[in-house]
């Protein structure tokens, strides 16, 4: 059995938030309460002045895995999640091969079996990410996947968007949308504006976002399908989302820690480390996303981990991949851009970040109560710490050599202690 003592326990769920103890038994949360001799126990954590809070859940990470497993794999993904506090992830389906059938989907599964967190994945939505024939919904959550996403490639095709919805509606399983028209982008990865002209090219303007976002918005009033907008980047695509609830659209929303703490300057200082699909914009946009996490028009917050190569994010600006690693870093991000600042409290954040995304793929998790499965994190809210060392497979992360707030010191997945900080 562990005993964590004198940690504070943040719970999402229960709003309870004080300092206690915690005892594990196997993967079970058996006790919570004071706890009377340590020397029953087989590991002891002393907790004191840290927070003890739920495993964190990212729904929304790129593991690379069919295929492409020189960005990452999913042991090193899964290694850098727990760095990061994470014990849960959900994988996009966008891999070589895609993850659209039945075999693809085993091999995923089974190599999931054997990572020390809780992988899961989606489908695609459409068969070989063309968006024309709908995969085989059910025969696929049969098998395991959590939901269905096209995610790197936005649907253009309304009809049959529409047609998916209802099929999802009928089984009772979100789609997860990425919401950029390319007929309205120059190059991506760079926001349209004062960044995009001092480089010379045609961005990605925000109504590339904005206008998607609204047409589905309105596919998923109509087919009462639970949709769910990824990555939201502009102002205008959290307005319409805000609207979209208010009329009663069954959508909800994340951002990643990139888009609530970077503008698109940052591509000027750090390159293409910053470049994204759907881009950092402006400050206007952070104080928009800040205001839609705030009134929860905006529910939960992932990372969108999306590893590159060295020699990949070492080209010119019009042909390195879009994408940043944000595992490690996001939790720290959270704390520093929102929490310190004043904008959210850490029981907001930990909600987006826990109970919130598991209620999105129906995951019994993201909780702490006794009964309840053992995934949790300790970290110091307080303790600095400059971004150098990854153990995910790339290092494309803007953040390098930035001061953040925030320091993971233990992370507990199915009750083993899947990381610790030994410094």
């Amino acid at each position: 059995m562990i005993l964590i003592k004198n940690g504070k326990l943040i719970d999402p769920r229960s709003k309870l938030e004080e300092i206690t103890d915690i005892v594990i038994d196997k993967d079970i949360i058996k006790y919570i309460g004071k706890a009377n001799n340590e020397k029953e126990y087989e590991y002891v954590i002393d907790a004191a002045g840290k927070v003890v809070a739920p495993g964190l859940i990212d729904v929304h990470v790129h593991f690379r895995d069919p295929g492409l497993t020189y960005k990452e794999d999913l042991f090193t993904g899964s290694a850098a999640a727990a760095k990061g506090g994470f014990t849960t992830v959900v994988c996009m389906a966008n891999t070589n091969p895609v993850i659209d059938n039945e075999e693809i989907l085993r091999g995923f599964l089974e190599k999931a079996k054997k990572c020390p967190i809780n992988v899961k994945t989606v489908a695609t939505i459409s068969k070989g990410l063309k968006g024309k024939e709908l995969v085989d919904m059910e025969k696929l959550l049969e098998l395991g996947v959590v939901g269905f996403s096209d995610d790197g490639i936005p649907i253009m095709n309304a009809g049959f968007l529409h047609k998916a919805m209802v099929k999802a509606r009928e089984l009772d399983t979100p789609l997860s949308l990425h919401e950029e028209d390319p007929s309205l982008i120059g190059y991506p990865g760079v926001n349209e504006g004062e960044v995009s002209s001092q480089l010379g090219i045609k961005g990605a303007p925000r109504v590339s976002e904005s206008s998607m976002v609204a047409r589905d918005s309105m596919l998923a009033l109509d087919t009462g399908a639970k949709v769910h907008m990824q990555h939201l980047s502009s102002k205008e695509a959290v307005e319409v989302v805000r609207f979209a609830k208010k009329i009663g659209a069954n959508v909800t929303a994340e951002v990643t820690p990139q888009h609530f703490s970077l503008t698109d300057k940052e591509i000027i200082k750090k390159g293409t480390l910053a470049k994204l699909n759907p881009p950092l914009r402006t400050e206007a946009d952070i104080k928009a996303i800040i205001k839609g996490l705030q009134d929860k028009t905006i529910d939960m917050i992932v990372t969108d981990h999306a590893p590159h190569s060295q020699e990949e994010k070492a080209k010119e600006i019009t042909k390195a991949p879009s994408g940043l690693t944000g595992l490690e870093t996001s939790l720290a991000v959270g704390i520093t851009y929102l929490v310190n600042k004043g904008h959210l409290t850490l029981m907001d954040l930990i909600e987006k970040m826990t109970i919130n995304p598991a209620k999105l793929y129906k995951l019994d998790i993201g909780y702490l109560e006794e009964g309840s499965k053992a995934d949790l994190v300790i970290f110091d809210d307080k303790e600095e710490w400059i971004v150098e060392e990854f153990v995910s497979k790339s290092n494309n992360s803007p953040y390098i050599g930035n001061r953040l707030t925030g320091k993971i010191k233990y992370t507990v997945c199915n009750g083993k202690i899947v990381y610790k900080d030994e410094k």
